[in-house]
């Protein structure tokens, strides 16, 4: 059923997605040489390694700066999300290099697929949450034991909520542990 909900989720993105990724690697081609699109190694499900998509953004001036701030440099992923290798929503996809240094508790964040967003990602958003690599962690872990239809759900609202208001920076409910609004989880206060 995950699997069936990621798909459709990435189709309905991919109406408004597909031409407006046309538009910024027209962008991106303009403003300098080169490919418009970074293949970078990550670990998926299990820790197997895959390649995640996204506009190449260095040296592209304000349109670099603003696809970044916006998070449209990663829209391509949504071509990981339609292959299988990531879900929309889940732990932010590691670098193998950083798995390989998981403790047993660590390597759970590994029973799921990694995702466009996330319970973490939503913590971090705003230009001062920044989160320690152990707050990280804990935060995807949370997700990992407690994901559900209804944690997904709300997950996936937060998430449109800060993309439609991005000069916000806030996640407003984000910061509730569970999906039914209780605080059993952990929690970082997002401003």
């Amino acid at each position: 059923m995950k699997r069936g909900g990621d798909l459709a989720v990435a189709a309905l993105a991919g109406i408004v997605a597909v031409p407006l990724g046309l538009v910024i690697a027209v962008l991106l081609r303009w403003a300098a040489d080169g490919p418009v699109l970074l293949r970078q190694p990550r670990a998926g499900r299990h820790g197997r390694v895959f390649h995640v998509l996204r506009f190449r953004t260095d040296r592209r001036g304000r349109i670099g700066e603003l696809l970044r701030r916006t998070g449209l440099d990663e829209l391509p992923r949504l071509w990981n999300v339609a292959r299988g290798e990531m879900g929309v929503i889940g732990p932010r996809p590691a670098h193998p290099e950083q798995v390989v240094g998981y403790d047993r508790r660590e390597r759970a964040r590994l029973a799921v697929r990694p995702g466009l967003t996330g319970w973490a990602q939503l913590q971090a958003r705003g230009p001062s949450a920044r989160l320690s690599r152990p707050e990280w962690a804990e935060l995807d872990l949370w997700y990992v034991e407690h994901r559900s239809l209804g944690l997904d759900l709300r997950i996936l609202g937060l998430t449109v909520k800060a993309l439609l208001c991005p000069a916000d920076g806030t996640a407003d409910g984000a910061s509730k542990g569970t999906a039914d609004g209780s605080s059993d989880g952990p929690v970082r206060s997002v401003r």
